[in-house]
């Protein structure tokens, strides 16, 4: 009961002339927040007879949910997989870095890595609510190193496993405990994978297909084994062929478990896929379609060498490369360019473009009641842009986290 009372006594905030993504469309209403959720301003008039004790003018912006990244691989000279001491603190930089762009939750991806990096680096990366400091931690992506050798990109060859005879023991014995991972990325063409796929599902880690060369049918497998992702559609990947698609074929095959729903991620960055390949993929499958950034270290940081886990990146313009190759090793655009990218691309409206950096990724995690919406009882993660989705300013339950130079005037 006091829970309640005090829940009546705390202040209601409620931003005015805005435009809320909601239900999948963009609606002129004001958007009303309480101890960091969003809530049902009729049943705080009606209920409990309160009005909002501030109120907040948006200037017709638009208010669309946080966005979700679910595989950054660091930025501004962060790498998360390198065996640093203090892990933490480059976790929680690239966390405060990102709000300017949008993000208030992210997964944080190490590439394929020798074991003794997974056991120093997991445990320092817990997950961890968003606020003032950063963009929360929803879990880390483990992407590697049971993928193909063939379709390994700019994964270290000399680290790249396969599952021995005792499957899942080998998972652990090379990652450590699971406790802080979300995604783990992997090759279903693997001897034993179905396995490890079930075992994974079950402990609910999202498990992701990628860096392979499997056929539709080996895909089509894995699903039913419990596996929900595609890491980089058409990226490390078997070329879409129309006798045998291979993964790609995911996105319209008739032999997913009922009710079952595959998501895929994309980098829209203008350089990874083709505007063209963009565009067939969103209109096979728009529900599923899933922004990431895939940013390495460099993101940020401009031309020059960087890393990239056990390997150096050399990035020119817009794009990176495994130094000393024409092998592309991630991306340097942040979220809020690939959604402005993706928008232009592929002509869709404003509103899938949004949620496809924002509902899709929580509904991939489970976490749509809570994340990647605006609906009543959800978490009050937001950001606030204008008509050409540029970030004019970032809230984390509720909380201004970063606002732009030009809107604090």
């Amino acid at each position: 009961m006091r829970g309640g009372q005090d829940e009546a006594r705390s202040p209601v905030l409620q931003f005015t002339n805005c435009r809320i993504l909601r239900g999948r469309a963009l609606l002129r209403e004001d958007l009303w927040v309480r101890e960091g959720r969003i809530v049902d301003p009729e049943k705080l008039f009606f209920e409990e007879r309160r009005v909002a004790d501030e109120q907040r003018d948006c200037g017709g912006c638009i208010l669309a949910p946080g966005f979700i990244d679910v595989q950054i691989n660091g930025g501004f000279g962060v790498d998360f997989s390198q065996a640093a001491e203090d892990v933490g603190s480059g976790v929680a930089l690239v966390a405060r870095r990102i709000l300017s762009h949008g993000v208030t939750s992210f997964c944080p991806t190490l590439v394929t890595s020798p074991p003794e990096v997974y056991h120093k680096v997991l445990p320092q990366i817990p997950v961890k609510s968003g606020g003032p400091h950063g963009a929360g931690v929803l879990g880390v992506h483990l992407e590697g190193p049971f993928i193909s050798r063939e379709k390994r990109g700019a994964h270290p060859e000399a680290h790249l496993r396969s599952f021995e005879a005792n499957a899942f023991h080998d998972v652990l014995a090379t990652y450590g405990p699971l406790d802080n991972v979300r995604i783990v990325t992997l090759a279903p063409e693997l001897g034993r994978s179905r396995e490890v796929i079930r075992a994974l599902a079950a402990r609910g880690i999202c498990v992701s297909l990628g860096h392979s060369v499997a056929d539709l049918q080996a895909a089509e497998e894995a699903v039913q084994c419990g596996a929900t992702f595609i890491t980089h559609l058409f990226n490390a990947m078997l070329p879409f062929h129309h006798r045998d698609p291979g993964i790609v074929g995911l996105l319209t095959s008739d032999r997913l478990p009922p009710g079952r729903h595959i998501f895929y991620g994309m980098i829209a960055d203008g350089t990874h896929t083709n505007p063209a390949a963009l565009r067939i993929a969103h209109r096979a499958h728009p529900q599923g379609l899933v922004l990431v950034t895939d940013a390495v270290p460099a993101l940020g940081l401009g031309n020059g060498r960087h890393t990239l886990g056990q390997q150096e990146v050399e990035v020119d313009g817009l794009t990176a490369y495994v130094a000393g190759t024409k092998t592309l090793s991630g991306s340097i655009a942040p979220m809020d360019v690939c959604v402005r990218h993706f928008l232009q691309a592929t002509g869709c409206s404003v509103e899938l473009a949004l949620e496809a950096a924002s509902l899709h990724p929580a509904q991939l995690l489970g976490l749509e009641k809570r994340k990647g919406t605006l609906d009543f009882g959800a978490d009050a993660d937001f950001v606030v842009l204008d008509d050409s989705l540029h970030v004019r300013a970032t809230y984390i339950s509720g909380e201004l986290v970063w606002q732009a130079e030009e809107a604090r005037q």
